[in-house]
């Protein structure tokens, strides 16, 4: 389980700290699905249903997959490709398509509307052998839903009828165009649970299969979620989600209103695209909500590093933090120490890294920016499953405690009703 540290924004929370029993009633409405939008708690035993019902299923699609493609096309926009390419980039590579591996390309699309984007894709491609799985609950989506009529017609041009059992379809388990289209085809299909949000669905087909390709343990990350989930439910102020989402509600309270999240893993950047997607759509409504952002360290501390010291007092800082990443690099000796650095010789890369963050985080919070620290045990399939986990249920209390329905995202429509308003005029 991962480990908040709140000693770092505790001098921020006043003579009253976190109301713990606010998070309390929410825990409780959660659990009890008593809440808003209690339809769509699903992801609370997402894992265990996994396990029992479609395991085997999307462990043997994926063999297929790695056995006749060396690249897999996954099309899908939000909640339908974060999380798999957040776990892809944390746990292989940011660089995966580019090392040396047994496992195909993957290659994400349908998550905007650049040509350029789509026509370097099918230039990557080339002549190499290749499969679609795209994802969309209703398959209405413009942004996949065109992506996957590019990649459709090229299966198409290159297998003819075979292309059909190329394509694998993650949708509505009983309506839909994109459901209707894949009975209609035959292509091999998978649910998105009805009872589970895309941005909270990271555990179920969605995110597991495109994993499985990549040669992730998508058992591993099941059983892990399945024990994360039991011990989240304890009621109790040591629980991490109860610490996490009572710090920052509080702090929201006192006028905080942007949350940054920072790592100094490179490979975490797509975890961070997962979690603003997460938070940003959970919380931010009714003209209230904390505005998630992201930073990379150290490298924002050289760009963005100014502005956290010193801007507007508006932020708090969440830190993630990885105790192990499985790999060293020592920092070699120089004859002549002609940049003076020969004082580290022989230090760890990851050690260094300990110390910086320790640093920052002293100054940051000298600086006026409260700062919450996460530690996770290790960058691996324990690791991520954990982090999705807390994450998850931290988000469903922070959002019930200030008062919003946690698991609907009215606003996302008001582009969308005018954008096909507008197309369908031109």
């Amino acid at each position: 389980m991962v480990k908040v540290d709140l000693s770092g924004a505790k001098d921020f929370f006043g003579t009253v700290g976190p109301d713990f029993s606010k998070i309390s009633d929410a825990h409780r409405k959660l659990f009890e699905r008593t809440g808003e939008g209690a339809e769509f708690t699903g992801w609370l035993d997402l894992p265990s249903r996994v396990l029992r019902t479609e395991l085997k299923q999307i462990q043997s699609c994926a063999s297929k997959i790695r056995s006749n493609s060396q690249v897999l096309v996954v099309i899908g926009i939000g909640g339908s490709y974060l999380g798999a390419r957040a776990a892809i980039e944390l746990l292989r590579s940011p660089n995966y398509n580019l090392i040396k591996k047994d496992t195909p390309d993957i290659y994400f699309a349908g998550n905007g509307l650049s040509a350029a984007a789509l026509n370097e894709i099918i230039e990557l491609i080339g002549d190499r052998d290749f499969s679609v799985n795209v994802i969309s609950k209703s398959g209405g989506t413009l942004e996949p839903a065109l992506a996957f009529r590019v990649f459709k017609s090229l299966l198409e041009k290159k297998y003819g009828s075979a292309a059909k059992k190329r394509i694998i379809a993650t949708t509505d388990a009983n309506c839909g165009v994109l459901h209707d289209m894949a009975v209609a085809e035959g292509w091999e299909r998978f649910v998105v649970p009805d009872d589970v949000g895309g941005r909270f669905s990271v555990l179920s087909a969605v995110g597991l299969l495109p994993m499985a390709v990549a040669g992730i343990d998508i058992e591993q990350i099941l059983k892990t979620a399945e024990a994360e989930m039991h011990d989240l439910g304890l009621l109790s102020v040591e629980n991490p989600a109860w610490m996490y989402a009572g710090a920052r509600q509080h702090l929201y309270a006192g006028g905080i209103t942007v949350e940054i999240l920072a790592s100094y893993e490179p490979s975490f950047r797509f975890m961070a695209e997962w979690w603003k997607q997460l938070f940003g759509e959970s919380e931010g409504k009714n003209g209230i909500g904390i505005f998630p952002a992201y930073v990379e360290y150290s490298a924002d501390l050289h760009s963005m590093g100014q502005y956290i010291q010193d801007g507007p007092r508006r932020l708090m800082e969440t830190v993630v933090l990885f105790e192990s990443t499985g790999q060293k690099l020592k920092i070699p000796f120089e004859l002549g120490d002609k940049d003076k650095l020969n004082y580290l010789a022989g230090r760890d890369f990851g050690d260094v890294s300990k110390i910086v963050a320790k640093a920052v985080a002293s100054a940051h919070i000298k600086g006026d920016v409260p700062n919450i620290s996460i530690t996770v045990p290790e960058k691996n399939e324990e690791g991520f499953s954990s982090l999705v986990c807390f994450f998850e249920m931290s988000c469903a209390l922070s959002a019930y405690v200030s008062g919003v329905n946690p698991f609907n995202q009215p606003g996302v429509e008001a582009y969308k009703s005018n954008m096909f308003r507008m197309l369908s005029h031109e």
